[in-house]
């Protein structure tokens, strides 16, 4: 993927090749500006690849897809709608009927604890509540993927872990019909907790440098990061980032 800017072309990724299966979890992790987010976006069909070819059950993406949630960093809930009414909002954009997706919009929103807010406006919310109604929006067309780029980037501490075991009860954790996710986050902790693979990325132009394994058994939980194989392979990934021999750092990995 290269961009076209005024200076001139800028490349942003470089030779990605990856494979997803159908409901797995996979964390996309990198430094600043390494193309994580622009990957989300070409899976989705939101920008245009400059080479190679993007595939989502063998059809060739070539123009934004319906099967794709997005959940953005900022929960983005239109301020002048009530919580129900931004839920709604895909039904509407796809120019379906809202009226019909109305008792699975209610559905999600009980699912992720906001039941008897679906009438208030976003700012009567709490930044988690809001996230968790832009979560319910993605989830709104049952799609078969579900792209989330840094949705917890800017919550607290304590909300960011509510929020991961929030996802992983939605995602089906415990289920064997699970969404496929893509989830780009900063946090090596938040990466290993979720996924069921972590893909580390170089800097720009971002490249897969290595997809680890991460072999924690299911469901997990917060007490799931005090484990000894959780710090492992959290300072795997850490290491790895910042380019240095396995165990030769302080043992410290920050969020």
């Amino acid at each position: 993927m290269t961009y076209d800017t005024a200076s001139g072309p800028v490349e942003a990724l470089r030779d990605i090749n990856l494979n997803v299966r159908q409901g797995e979890f996979i964390s996309l992790v990198g430094p600043s500006g390494c193309g994580k987010s622009t990957l989300l976006r070409v899976v989705a069909g939101l920008r245009e690849r400059s080479q190679g070819t993007i595939l989502v059950d063998g059809v060739k993406v070539d123009r934004p897809i319906p099967n794709v949630g997005m959940v953005f960093q900022a929960a983005v809930l239109l301020k002048w709608r009530t919580i129900l009414d931004n839920v709604l909002l895909p039904a509407e954009l796809s120019g379906k009927n809202p009226k019909a997706y109305r008792n699975r919009a209610m559905e999600l929103l009980e699912l992720t604890g906001l039941k008897g807010f679906e009438n208030k406006l976003p700012k009567e919310l709490s930044g988690g509540m809001q996230q968790r109604a832009a979560i319910c929006r993605g989830l709104l067309m049952d799609p078969e993927i579900l792209l989330m780029d840094e949705p917890f980037g800017a919550l607290d501490a304590m909300t960011r872990d509510e929020m991961n075991l929030e996802l992983l009860r939605i995602w089906g954790e415990s289920s064997q019909t699970r969404k496929t996710v893509l989830f780009v986050t900063h946090s090596i902790p938040e990466a290993v907790l979720l996924s069921d693979r972590v893909v580390i990325m170089s800097p720009r132009p971002g490249r897969i440098d290595t997809v680890l394994d991460i072999d924690l058994p299911r469901p997990r939980s917060l007490e799931t990061r005090v484990s000894p194989e959780f710090g492992r392979l959290s300072m795997q990934i850490y290491d790895k980032l910042l380019g240095r021999e396995p165990g030769s750092g302080n043992g410290f990995v920050p969020e």
